[in-house]
């Protein structure tokens, strides 16, 4: 199952780092990758494969919360339909 993970938040040191090492904990692959920075803001947003994720995506989307309320950021994961569906004009 692919989807899509969005940080947002203030930028500093070891934002990718953090996200990734979670991702790759959980047998999550990176399929593509985007990331700027707008002034001090960091914005990024990761295509990912959860097919290998051995823990519910529930579960997975509460844990890269958790990581965001820990680093001030704002972490979301939406499934590759949803995202789509919602970004459609």
């Amino acid at each position: 199952m692919r989807a899509f993970v969005t940080v947002i938040g203030k930028d500093r040191v070891g934002i990718i780092a953090a996200v990734c090492t979670l991702l790759a904990e959980k047998k999550v692959n990176i399929l593509d990758i985007s990331q700027t920075i707008l002034h001090d803001s960091f914005t990024m947003i990761m295509l990912v494969d959860a097919a290998g994720c051995e823990i519910s995506f529930e579960t997975l989307s509460a844990e890269l919360s958790s990581l965001g309320d820990s680093l001030d950021l704002n972490i979301r994961i939406q499934r590759e339909e949803i995202f789509n569906a919602m970004h459609r004009i």
